[in-house]
């Protein structure tokens, strides 16, 4: 396990066989090599004498505690975090070499990409693994996913289960902590796709050049038999690829590009584009899908696929759960929207997709901010609902740890008079998306933004069971009962 790697230092038995790997202490069983690493909030070499006894045999650490038992190896590195995935590699068999696998990384989109590339490789026969904020997939099989990217041994272990059932293609998302955090580490990259870049998850990298940077490192690291597509019409596309030793590919619809989309028809029933002069009518809708399928389509091609069949198939796909999902009410026709958006803009091209669409329709916004999370975002989502919405109705997203109403002061604090006068704040989330339902009238639209997916509402750190899309589905039959 510790080949290629550079110890600052060994001391004990390297000859001990290790059962598992553990990052938490709790979890310890004999035979297990614990790592002691230094978190924001835990340093876990404060375990390291808790992990011996319960059995580890190796501790993998960056400080050396002052007395070292005997029978216990210690290995001592310059940063801890950064050989967990490699040492995880090589504990589980270097699975991800066995397969192809395909990183997604950027702000808005990943999902949709990842998730548009599973479906579509399991139609052309292929065995395929998903890793998502939304769910983990071997096959038919749904692993629950509770980070966009699992921790470096939980990544190794599920790559495992994949390679042992025969997955031939792997797709998924690569988050900025997951880089950061050098969960990444040990996997072998075919592919990566850049989406965009926008103000995110500022509360943890401080500064948009340094989320930008980590980004950028996830291209820098990829081999040079990988290739790495780009997304050209964002301003920072062409900088994830500066230094990458991968084949640059680009994707864009307003420059030229190696995968050259154009926009013929953009309504509710889908998109008719033009991709590499090729028509094709696509089920997913809204410009912002059009760059997701363009994304699909230069991977797919990049893998070796047809472009004709890849065409033809990303042409019946309906994109990821909880992603611009649409419903109806039974006789208002009021068109219910809900959608992940949570960034200021994703939002923003949401609500101008659904204005497109409906010129004359009122849209009724539901939008919330997380709680301990980025706080320079809040007044600009506030403010983009307000700006594109008929009525803004701000809510609850998760507010974790925070008080829900200190969340909507600093939502509110950047709206001008006339975005305040549209605006009506609700902290109770499933009150809020009553009270849009009230508000609604004939073929308006309802856009219940923020938690997509999620089937939860995280109050002071407990998950309680909520999902838009029952809530708004529920109101929609009171509605017209």
């Amino acid at each position: 396990m510790l080949t290629g790697l550079s110890p600052v230092s060994i001391t004990g038995n390297t000859a001990a066989e290790v059962s598992g790997l553990v990052l938490d202490s709790r979890k310890i069983k004999p035979g297990a090599m614990f790592f002691a690493l230094k978190g924001a909030a835990v340093d876990g070499h404060t375990y390291i004498e808790t992990a011996i006894e319960k059995g580890a045999v190796a501790i993998v650490c960056s400080e050396l505690p002052a007395i070292q038992k005997e029978g216990v190896c210690y290995l001592q590195f310059e940063d801890a975090h950064e050989v967990v995935g490699l040492i995880a590699a090589t504990f589980y068999g270097n699975p991800s070499a066995r397969m192809k696998v395909i990183g997604v990384t950027g702000t808005n989109g990943k999902t949709t990409v990842a998730t548009v590339l599973f479906q579509l490789f399991e139609q052309f026969g292929e065995s395929c693994g998903l890793i998502s904020t939304v769910e983990n997939k071997i096959g038919d099989q749904v692993i629950p996913a509770t980070h966009t990217t699992p921790d470096a041994i939980s990544l190794q272990a599920l790559f495992a289960q994949m390679r042992d059932a025969g997955c031939t293609y792997v797709f998924m998302e690569v988050s900025s902590h997951a880089v950061h955090q050098h969960r990444i580490g040990g996997v072998q990259f075919d592919g990566g796709i850049f989406t965009n870049i926008t103000h995110d998850h500022l509360d943890y990298h401080k500064t948009f050049d340094e989320y930008i940077r980590v980004k950028k490192r996830f291209f820098d690291h990829l081999p040079k038999t990988a290739f790495a597509l780009t997304n050209v019409d964002d301003k920072r596309g062409t900088v994830m690829l500066q230094n990458t030793k991968a084949l640059k590919q680009s994707y864009a619809l307003r420059v030229p590009a190696d995968f050259k989309g154009k926009i013929l028809e953009n309504n509710l029933t889908g998109l008719l584009m033009l991709v590499n002069n090729q028509e094709v009518h696509f089920r997913m809708t809204g410009t912002f899908n059009a760059y997701n399928l363009l994304a699909a389509y230069g991977a797919a091609v990049l893998c070796g696929k047809d472009s004709l069949e890849v065409l033809t198939g990303l042409s019946n796909l309906q994109g990821a759960p909880g992603r611009f999902e649409t419903m109806q009410s039974p006789v208002e026709k009021i068109l219910g929207i809900v959608d992940y958006a949570h960034t200021p803009d994703a939002l923003q091209n949401v609500l101008s997709t659904i204005k497109q669409f409906g010129q004359q329709a009122n849209i009724i916004t539901v939008v919330g901010c997380g709680g301990d999370r980025d706080k320079t975002k809040r007044p600009e989502m506030a403010k983009v609902a307000c700006d594109l919405s008929t009525t803004t109705i701000l809510t609850a997203d998760n507010p974790r740890t925070e008080n829900p109403e200190t969340i909507l002061d600093e939502m509110v604090a950047g709206l001008t008079p006339g975005q305040y006068r549209k605006m009506i704040r609700i902290s109770d989330r499933r009150e809020a998306i009553k009270t849009a339902c009230n508000l609604a009238r004939a073929n308006d639209v309802i856009l219940v933004a923020g938690k997509g997916h999620e089937t939860y509402q995280e109050i002071n750190g407990v998950k309680h069971h909520f999902d838009d899309r029952e809530v708004l589905r529920e109101m929609f039959n009171l509605l017209e009962k």
